[in-house]
């Protein structure tokens, strides 16, 4: 039987039943061999690029850690002065700040970036490259952002950094643009994973894992991948905003001329509410998995499950402004947040319930996996129930802003993230070191880290609800603090124990290995537990269930034997198979780079822009631009390289193209994940606009004149079609014009953005709109900024396509740089039309 999309499932009775030869295994090794030496530093495998990773976010786990117990030994008796009042608003800035940006999304991201693969048996990440500049600009902007706290320039402002507290007139250093600018850049980061992962699950499936058979974890990481995209463009508008206000005094949040501080709480915490459900989605489903293994069950409620992980994440979107019940939000608005506030509980009560009775139903083993994994539930379902309670308004006027949040805040990441990784730790070591941890060891590991979290925590709720409020570095004596804040930071010591025994454990049995890895200890049921090299499995499985490794025992012998799919390198270069969005049928056969240190050099230069106009070294941050963008041109140059082999024979009898565009190319989907994350962005500053003009209209002023802004619209529109067209004529290939005409479009495109841009900005500044002026010309001007941003990377894209032609590359109709170009330039253009009409329309005064 043939299915829509041409693939005939019959011909999976056509793989061979003998062993094929070992000489494919040894051409496999060869062309997935790692670096040597600090070579190895280019690699972009996700063996290596995740495990560095999840190293990396750990360390800043520990360092945040380290910051915490500081704090504590300050808090531990009254009027206390182990640290003065600026070191503690650093402290308490950077511990928050490096939890949530530098550790707890970074590491589910990581974990993601390591498992994935294996768990779809996909070669690898369908963008490899984009992993490693993920992981380097990572690595080295969070390293720089956290070692100013060693020079007296980390951030005092709050993880949340409110103006106009953090504005030029209260803090006038560069501690508050370390914050602004280094947290923007970490979160380009973590959108760059994002993107890898969303075409990964979606396109690197294993033939046959359709999306109803699909590992709860990828799920998860597919619903966390689309939260950050839709979410976390907010906070990279809101930090660029205050970075301009600061540095050249456009008023988006003075409400003296026109700004309102409130807007910087609505977009912010449109991030930082999902945020927390960003953290603990993947975490959910990393217990999906493992209470499964830990009961030897199939998960019970397996699509009631993948219901709550959608549910969560779009409500989730519903509930940013419970932060903000004690401002002078209407009281209809604060009923509307705090229903959504409590609707969001009922998906994760699912997730809950759904382990519990998994639990119930199989035989548990108690090892240090199941261990973490019960605690969990125990500490989550505790945090949940503080968080119902501050999901009600009168009870959160009386809790907000005293250590109960801290205590709320504590058990709901602890138990919903932090246990949950360690389990995954044990639970999963064994796919990456030759020996295993030590069970004994890990119970007490579990046992000091559990108890010490609630000696911590719990009295918290008691001194919050005795009106002991947070960020304050210490306290009078004499009103019943000291005994619950000395329980405080003795639990602090004792979970601090619990993680520098695992660390010594760490140290004395963990060691990398690829090849000779300690196996599936714990015995799970999905592909990851497959035998693997750097080019994951020898043969890529068909799927037939859920828990293949349960279900047919002798899977991985057959994998290993090069039984089933791409058992040999059909092309002599690395390459995974991509299969349908939900069928998972195989469509073609994807080359993949390999490795390279131009994301490396792309990520290093990158943060050094984001560094030197932190400190105003203006001249140097253009060279390290100027040298990022050429890295990133570098490498990308080797990706859409003319291909003679047309098609090749993935095992089976089936052959499938090497090489397609469209809507079924990894690209397309990847190109408009990205025009998202820019519509995002664009979105949230389109908000900007309405909600100042909502707050006050008065400053508004007349328009430009109404025929302007149709020349401006029709040059634009003018635009698209050019766009459009060379992409038409070069899939046409109509005689001898189709050589040049198609990139000398998309660069007419291109030409005529720039000037649709410059008629806008020259327009408004014709009325006399200045952006320091108000909140308008800051809003107003605002969009020109970030369409100015789209239209240079516009023409950057159209001087890449002309380049290459010049170079005789561009020569197929099926180009996947001129497919990239043509609709990001069409984009473009939209978001140009869009931007130029809604202030010169709206309100039209």
């Amino acid at each position: 039987m043939r299915s829509e999309t041409g693939f005939d499932h019959a011909l999976y009775e056509r793989f061979p039943t003998e062993k094929r030869p070992n000489s494919e295994v040894e051409e496999l090794n060869r062309i997935w061999r790692a670096p040597k030496g600090w070579a190895r530093l280019t690699a972009v495998n996700n063996n290596y690029v995740g495990f560095w990773y999840v190293v990396t976010a750990f360390g800043f786990f520990l360092a945040a850690g380290i910051l915490a117990l500081g704090m504590r030994v300050q808090l531990a008796a009254p009027m206390q002065d182990f640290l003065g009042v600026d070191t503690y608003n650093q402290f308490f800035t950077m511990h928050g700040t490096v939890m949530m940006f530098l550790f707890a999304v970074p590491m589910v991201e990581a974990i993601g970036i390591m498992l994935l693969p294996q768990m779809l048996a996909a070669r690898d990440l369908p963008f490899p490259r984009l992993s490693a500049f993920a992981f380097w600009a990572y690595f080295v902007g969070g390293t720089m952002f956290f070692l100013s706290l060693f020079v007296g320039l980390a951030p005092d402002g709050g993880w949340f950094m409110y103006p106009p507290l953090t504005s030029i007139a209260f803090s006038p250093g560069i501690n508050t643009d370390f914050w602004l600018l280094g947290i923007g850049f970490i979160e380009i980061s973590a959108i760059a994973g994002a993107i890898e992962i969303i075409v990964g699950v979606l396109r690197t499936r294993a033939p046959g894992m359709t999306l109803d058979k699909m590992p709860m974890f990828a799920w998860a990481m597919l619903v966390f991948a689309v939260m950050i995209v839709v979410a976390f463009p907010s906070v990279i508008l809101c930090t660029m905003l205050l970075e301009i206000e600061r540095a050249f005094n456009w008023p988006f949040f003075d409400a003296l001329r026109g700004g309102d501080p409130m807007l910087w709480q609505h977009l912010f915490w449109f991030f930082g509410h999902p945020e927390v459900y960003i953290i603990f989605i993947p975490a959910a489903g990393l217990m999906s998995m493992m209470v499964a293994a830990v009961a030897k069950v199939p998960l019970v409620g397996y699509r009631l499950n993948v219901l709550a992980l959608v549910a969560t994440g779009f409500i989730s979107f519903g509930v940013w402004a419970h932060h903000m019940f004690t401002t002078d939000m209407p009281r209809v608005s604060a009923g509307y947040f705090s229903a959504a506030s409590m609707a969001v509980s009922l998906p994760a009560g699912i997730q809950v319930f759904c382990w519990i009775a998994t639990l119930a139903s199989g035989k548990i083993r108690w090892t240090t996996p199941a261990l973490f994994v019960v605690g969990s539930v125990v500490i989550f379902t505790m945090g949940g129930l503080t968080g119902v309670m501050v999901g009600m308004v009168p009870f959160d006027w009386q809790a907000h802003d005293t250590y109960f949040i801290v205590a709320h805040l504590h058990y709901v990441l602890m138990g919903g993230m932090v246990f949950p990784m360690f389990a995954a730790f044990y639970h999963w070591h064994g796919m990456t070191s030759s020996r295993a941890l030590s069970e004994r060891v890990g119970k007490w590991v579990f046992g000091l880290m559990f108890a010490g979290l609630h000696i911590t925590f719990f009295p918290m709720h008691l001194t919050g609800l005795m009106g002991m409020p947070r960020r304050v570095y210490t306290y009078l004596p004499g009103r019943d603090l000291d005994l619950l804040n000395l329980v405080s930071t003795i639990g602090a010591f004792v979970m601090a124990a619990g993680i520098l025994l695992f660390l010594f454990d760490l140290a004395r049995r963990f060691r990398f290995t690829v090849h000779d890895d300690a196996g599936n200890i714990y015995g799970g049921g999905t592909l990851e537990w497959l035998p693997t090299g750097l080019y994951s499995t020898r043969s890529i499985p068909l799927v037939t269930s859920r828990e293949p490794l349960w279900d047919r025992p002798h899977i991985s012998k057959e994998v290993e034997e090069g039984r089933y799919f791409l058992p040999n390198s059909a092309t002599g270069q690395r390459e995974t198979l991509i299969t349908s969005t939900v069928m998972a049928e195989p469509q073609y056969v994807q080359l993949m780079p390999g490795p390279s240190a131009w994301p490396l050099s792309a990520a290093v230069f990158t943060a050094l822009f984001f560094l030197s106009l932190t400190v105003q070294g203006y001249a140097f941050a253009v060279f390290c631009g100027i040298v990022a963008v050429l890295s990133t041109l570098r490498w990308l140059w080797e990706t859409d390289r003319p291909i003679k082999q047309e098609s090749a024979d993935i095992g089976g009898g089936i052959e499938v193209p090497i090489a397609i565009t469209g809507p079924k190319s990894h690209g397309w989907w990847a190109l408009n994940t990205l025009m998202v994350v820019i519509g995002m962005i664009g979105f949230m500053a389109v908000f900007a606009y309405l909600y100042l003009y909502g707050i006050n209209p008065e400053v508004w002023s007349a328009p430009p004149p109404l025929g302007e802004t149709a020349i401006i619209v029709g040059i634009e529109a003018a635009a698209l079609l050019a766009a459009w067209g060379g992409r038409r004529v070069l899939a046409t290939k109509e005689g001898r014009l189709a050589e040049d005409l198609p990139w000398m479009l998309e660069a007419l495109a291109a030409a005529l953005l720039v000037g649709a841009l410059y008629l806008d900005v020259t327009g408004w500044l014709a009325t006399g709109l200045e952006p320091t002026a108000n909140g308008m010309g800051a809003t107003v001007f605002m969009l020109s900024v970030l369409q100015g941003q789209v239209v240079v990377v516009a023409v950057i894209m159209a001087a890449y396509l002309a380049f290459r032609e010049a170079r005789g590359i561009m020569t197929t109709p099926t180009n996947v740089t001129m497919d990239i170009v043509a609709r990001f330039i069409m984009f473009c253009a939209l978001q140009g039309m869009i931007f130029t009409l809604l202030p010169r329309v709206f309100p039209g005064v």
